[in-house]
């Protein structure tokens, strides 16, 4: 595949300038850059989503112009997206056949159809398991399969180890080896450097919209791709400076929640939930998703009503208190998914910037909302936190993820709050983005902010968490030291082995939790597709 002279300009901005890229059949080819830089442009040109305004694109020799996916599709072109396309309450069958009925019908031919492209790959996918059952490493599988399913040569992964633990992330570059040998093509799109240099056979850096180099994986190191990238070293979450008080400022004291499935079956998400946050505290929660964690968000910041235990602010019981209130009190949060629950994307930067704080300053004056005084601090937030913007009137749709995770970082921290909910703060941002964002989180730590720490990343967990909770199937099952537990230690916890560095934990909050080997297959839970 080659990618000449790639330009796309939209209002204000040009994404990308005179692009090069030549991809070898038969490789894992990395593409990298900092956000903003224009990688996903290139991918939805490629893959028939946009037109380029100038440039040309040739795949096996021959030049293409694709008008839209199905396009890329009829030159064996597929892609999966970091965030999934899949029906929670369609079996496997039916989510890979769902568009497709017409190559092998939504029976018999199409069951063996899936099976024979899940053994040649080693994917290991059911047909007909239900992917509301499925743990995220499972679900991609799916989704590459889907586009193998469809013929596809040539695969595009945007950030695809973005939720994984590290043994999941053994287990898809397997595949990708796999996918390599019997001769298809992976282009592979992540800001995980160390994962880039293991994986790929060669690596094209893209910065500020236009190609800046290549990298052999052999000869190239973390810090010089991310001088390449970004131009400074990578960073490290790496600090020991304690600055944890012995002044509570969270306690959850035996938090239980359910909830009801589509079957009308009432299922435990929730149990025994218990911990405390100081002043001057990280406590980082590790977990597979799906064991909880979006639960305890939820029920924290006061969106789900509790069934037992208590939520205390600063010396307050909130157990009641509406979300709205609690925010103004001091409680702010990243949240998991910035699309579902942290911007409305077809609004403009400085009205997403006045959600969650319509009543406080700068963005209200008494009754009133004070725009003058919202927009000027947009434009504060923009520069700041570097939010690649033609302006602050463009939609939060129009920014790249990594760009919607900074408004939404510099949003909550611009109102010093006693206690943040950061939930994968820093996934889909590069690296000079990270060490921002973890610079920001340390020096609000130092001033007395307590932070609950949610993450798919175990080297920012281990790395910026004073205190650490293993969550499994809706309960804490474990404490670990920060200063001792390694990366895939923790991994292995989380998928409920047991290591040499955890403890069971010892607050009252946890009562009734249970071992990793309980019995509860509940796949809400984290059951045990998870």
């Amino acid at each position: 595949m080659e990618l000449r002279g790639i330009t796309k300009r939209f209002p204000g901005v040009v994404a990308n300038h005179d692009i090069d890229i030549t991809v070898r059949r038969g490789t894992v080819h990395a593409l990298v850059g900092e956000n903003g830089a224009g990688k996903s442009t290139l991918m939805k040109i490629l893959y028939g989503m946009q037109k380029p305004d100038e440039g040309t694109i040739a795949v096996d020799g021959e030049q293409v112009s694709f008008h839209n996916p199905g396009d890329a599709i009829a030159r064996g072109i597929g892609m999966v997206h970091q965030h999934f396309m899949l029906a929670d309450y369609l079996t496997v069958l039916e989510n890979v056949v769902l568009g497709s009925e017409k190559l092998y019908g939504i029976g018999d031919r199409a069951r063996a159809k899936i099976k024979e492209i899940s053994d040649s790959y080693g994917l290991g996918v059911r047909p007909d398991a239900m992917v509301e059952d499925l743990g995220v490493a499972d679900r991609q599988r799916v989704e590459i399969l889907k586009v193998l399913y469809r013929g596809a040569r040539t695969l595009i992964l945007d950030e695809p180890t973005a939720v994984l633990v590290p043994q999941e992330v053994d287990a898809l570059f397997d595949n990708l080896r796999e996918l390599k040998a019997e001769g298809l093509t992976v282009i592979f799109i992540s800001h995980k450097l160390g994962e880039v240099l293991s994986v790929a056979d060669e690596i094209t850096v893209i910065r500020r919209g236009t190609t800046v180099g290549t990298a052999d994986p052999k000869s190239t190191t973390t810090k010089q791709l991310a001088e390449l990238m970004v131009g400074s070293e990578l960073p490290s979450p790496e600090t020991r400076e304690s600055t944890v008080t012995d002044v509570p400022m969270l306690t959850v004291d035996g938090m239980r929640l359910s909830a009801t499935d589509p079957d009308g079956v009432v299922r435990s998400v929730l149990d025994g939930i218990g911990f405390t946050i100081h002043k001057g505290e990280v406590l980082g929660i590790a977990g597979v998703e799906g064991n909880g964690q979006s639960e305890l968000v939820d029920a924290i910041m006061g969106m789900r009503q509790l069934d037992a235990g208590t939520v205390t602010l600063d010396g307050a019981d909130i157990s009641r208190t509406p979300t709205r209130k609690r925010r103004e009190d001091g409680m702010g949060v990243i949240p998991e998914d910035r699309h579902r629950h942290g911007l409305l994307l077809e609004a403009p930067l400085w009205e997403n910037r006045i959600l969650g704080h319509v009543t406080e300053r700068p963005n209200s004056k008494g009754a009133f909302l004070d725009l003058k005084g919202a927009r000027a601090d947009t434009e504060r937030i923009v520069r700041e936190y570097d939010v690649r913007t033609p302006g602050i009137d463009v939609t939060a749709a129009s920014l790249s993820g990594g760009n919607q995770q900074k408004l939404i970082v510099g949003r909550e921290m611009s109102h010093d709050p006693k206690l943040l909910i950061a939930a994968h703060p820093t996934r889909g941002v590069d690296v000079g983005a990270q060490a921002q964002i973890w610079d920001q989180i340390r020096e609000a730590r130092r001033e007395g902010l307590a932070v609950l720490l949610i993450s798919a990343d175990l080297d920012e967990l281990i790395g910026l968490s004073d205190t650490l909770r293993v969550m499994y199937r809706g309960r804490l099952v474990a404490d670990a030291d920060p200063a001792t537990i390694t990366p895939e230690e923790l991994g292995s916890a989380m998928t409920g082995a047991a290591t040499g560095h955890l403890e069971a934990p010892d607050d009252s909050g946890a009562e009734g939790a249970e071992s990793a080997d309980s019995t509860d297959t509940d796949p809400r839970n984290g059951g045990e597709d998870r």
